[in-house]
């Protein structure tokens, strides 16, 4: 709009020295002529460096308000981030929980009790596996209208910083239905756990919505094993050993990328404006 009314304005001075001009001709005073001339031309080489400069300015305050928006934008999805990455640790912690209560047991008497064993390892079957909201900064371009170069550079690395916990959760997710699973249906527990995750509404290992509960009922073996052999034991070991390695780890990468994302979340409040 300031532009517009600019170029009125210069309209308006370029009539009036046009006219100016014809007065010089027709008084024939040359040098007269000559420094309209000069000053018609600098009158218009200087509008048109204004005009540019209100364009750019325009340009400028549009940029600053598309910024806004994806640094608000980017704070919910952070945020949102957040929270889910917590809820995997917590997840893990779980696993981890679980695990070393059953070796603790396996340590402590010399014939586990089946029951006492599908108790626990219903708990060690979670899913914890972070799928963060990923937005299209770099696809649509707009990472440049970003101005703080500490966030642009925190928000570039961002993909490589989830690589680093999904590669520790792809060993977890392939262990469970290439070993465990199979373990458990070859020894007998998994009727029994299948039974006690459905009964206490666990079944938000495998739903997409966490907040959905039911239950239902399997019902337990009706032969259920007495013991596990000795060979079993062993190989339950080393399976809840594996859970305790990869989950640790996995919280232990998480950590640092949850330091990522509050640093990420503490900037864009620190540019929000």
């Amino acid at each position: 709009m300031l532009s517009a009314y600019f170029f009125l304005y210069l309209y308006d001075m370029l009539t009036f020295l046009r006219k100016l001009r014809r007065s010089f001709i027709d008084s024939s005073s040359a040098q007269k002529y000559i420094l309209y001339a000069i000053g018609e031309i600098a009158l218009v080489v200087i509008g048109i460096l204004i005009a540019l400069q209100i364009n750019n300015w325009n340009e400028s305050n549009k940029d600053l308000q598309k910024e806004q928006k994806i640094l608000i934008q980017l704070k919910q999805e952070y945020e949102s981030n957040l929270s889910q990455l917590e809820e995997k640790m917590s997840m893990r912690s779980n696993i981890i929980i679980n695990s070393m209560e059953i070796l603790d047991y396996i340590d402590r008497v010399s014939k586990p009790d089946v029951d006492s064993l599908t108790n626990y390892i219903g708990e060690v079957l979670l899913d914890p596996t972070f799928d963060p909201v990923q937005n299209d900064l770099f696809s649509s371009g707009n990472l440049r209208l970003i101005r703080n170069e500490n966030l642009k550079s925190l928000l570039t690395n961002w993909s490589s910083d989830i690589i680093t916990v999904q590669e520790l959760e792809e060993l977890w997710q392939r262990m469970v239905p290439d070993l465990f699973l199979p373990f458990l249906v070859n020894t007998g527990l998994n009727r029994d756990i299948m039974h006690n995750i459905w009964k206490d509404g666990k079944n938000d290992i495998w739903l997409m919505d966490k907040s959905v509960i039911e239950r239902m009922s399997i019902g337990f073996t009706k032969n259920p094993p007495a013991h596990l052999s000795s060979e079993e034991i062993e190989q339950l070991e080393g399976l809840l050993a594996n859970a305790i390695t990869y989950n640790y780890a996995g919280n232990l990468q998480s950590e640092t990328l949850r330091g990522r994302i509050v640093e990420i979340i503490e900037l864009l409040n620190q540019e929000i404006k």
